[in-house]
């Protein structure tokens, strides 16, 4: 199915775009601040993981939307294909993203928690908070991957957009 990426006479890219910058980086201080906030673990909740499952939707939408846009261009420049290039290594930051705050959700949700119903293998305290540790290095990892590559798609974007148009 071949679907035109365009509302309203402007590419979608450009506004999903500006949606994955909101969401990826918001899904991304969510896991952290549950990680590492005992109060913001509690309000958050699942929000975190639902925030996190957005930017998994937004992302591919964002990478076909740009490649629909890139096919319609008359000149691909260097700058625009190390935009490209850059755009694919998101969703794997993503991906980790999400699986993360869904795991840490129904880890401090089930596992680590208060009301602790844990398995046998976790019984013992040492156990929990050494398992506890090391999930919340992994989702500092994957939020500070995904937020970096973010960055580095952004402005590789902008720098392919608007290099060479206008003068200081």
């Amino acid at each position: 199915m071949n679907f035109d990426w365009e509302f309203n006479g402007l590419p979608l890219h450009v506004l999903i775009v500006h949606a994955v910058v909101i969401v990826v980086p918001l899904a991304a201080l969510c896991a952290v601040l549950t990680a590492f906030w005992p109060a913001a673990r509690r309000r958050l909740g699942i929000v975190t993981p639902l925030i996190a499952l957005g930017a998994l939707v937004l992302v591919p939408l964002a990478v076909q939307a740009g490649e629909w846009l890139q096919s319609r261009l008359v000149i691909v420049t260097p700058l625009l294909g190390a935009h490209t290039s850059l755009g694919s290594t998101l969703l794997p930051w993503v991906i980790a993203l999400f699986l993360m705050a869904l795991l840490q959700w129904g880890w401090y949700r089930y596992i680590a928690g208060d009301g602790v119903r844990f398995t046998a293998v976790l019984r013992s305290r040492t156990g929990r908070l050494i398992a506890t540790v090391i999930l919340d290095l992994v989702v500092l990892a994957s939020a500070i991957g995904s937020v970096v590559t973010v960055a580095l798609i952004g402005e590789s974007g902008s720098r392919a957009v608007w290099t060479g148009l206008f003068t200081s």
